[in-house]
This record gives C-alpha cells, structure tokens and sequence, in this order.
C-alpha cells in the first residue's frame, strides 16, 4: 500500500484515545473508510478493520477478520502485521472463551522472530496459559519477558522463570 494511506491510517490510530467511548462506532467508520480505499480482501484492510473492533471491545467480530487478513497473505504483505495479528487474534480469542486456540497460534511465535513483539508474545500468551488453569507457565513466560529488562537480578529472575517449568 502506498504511505500515503499507511500515515492517514497511522493519523487515525494516533487519534483514538480522543474518541469517546460511546461513539466506538464512529471510530470504526473511519477505519472502515479507510480500508474501503482497498481492494475488496484486501488482507491489510482486514486487519486495520479487525483491529478497530478488537479496540472498540468487540473481539468476537475481530476473529473471523483477523483470521481472513492471514489467511488472504497479510504476511506476505507485511510480515510485522501479520504477528501483530497473531498477538491480537490470540488475546481475542482468550477473551471470546477460546484460550487453547490463542496458544496454538502463539506458541509458535515464541522462536519465530525477535524483534520488539517477542515480549507481547510471551505476555499474551501467558493470559492464555492462565485462562487454561496452566498459571506457572505463563508466570514463567513473564518473569522471562521481564528478567532483561531488570537492571538487577536479570539472572536470578531468568532462572526462576526456568524453574517454574521444570518437571523435577
């Protein structure tokens, strides 16, 4: 897509925050505006209108979108949305009652790339872990997440997060 379109959909989210609450409908109608300028399947519109719901607290109408920008090439077209989709997707079917889908999708994720989504990945699937009743692995995936980014104890924290899996 061209970066005209990229900034004027970047501009949008970027506004989001100052909507209000009851007018979600509104914000969507912006990104549907947007991702009209698409061709129809378009996987990056699908996401952009996936995400809009996701935000506006309707994650059951995010899934089959989110699900559609994959499967129509969306990681083709942008590799990086395509995990965030994965991200997203996961986080929307926890909350929609289908936790052991989202860690189907994201565990994967945990070796697939690293980049700066590999703590999102850890955080959101650790809500799915904890959704099934699996708390210490998800603990474990978050103390993990988290032990870089410790300036002390970054060892310490890395072996107990190792330690909450550990079968012995």
């Amino acid at each position: 897509m061209d970066r005209d379109w990229e900034e004027r959909v970047a501009a949008a989210w970027a506004a989001f925050d100052t909507w209000p609450e009851d007018d979600a409908a509104g914000f969507r109608a912006v990104i549907d505006k947007l991702a009209a300028e698409l061709p129809e399947g378009d996987p990056l519109a699908l996401f952009e209108r996936a995400c809009a719901f996701d935000s506006t607290g309707h994650s059951a109408d995010a899934v089959g979108l989110y699900r559609a920008a994959l499967d129509g090439g969306l990681a083709e077209v942008n590799p990086y949305k395509a995990r965030r989709t994965k991200i997203q997707l996961a986080s929307s079917l926890r909350n929609t009652g289908n936790a052991a889908q989202g860690v189907e999708l994201l565990t994967p994720e945990l070796d697939a790339h690293l980049d700066e989504l590999d703590d999102a990945v850890r955080a959101c699937l650790a809500l799915c872990l904890s959704s099934l009743g699996r708390d210490r692995e998800g603990l474990a995936l978050v103390l993990g997440a988290l032990a870089p980014h410790l300036p002390r104890y970054q060892r310490s924290m890395a072996n107990y997060a190792r330690a909450l899996t550990d079968p012995a």
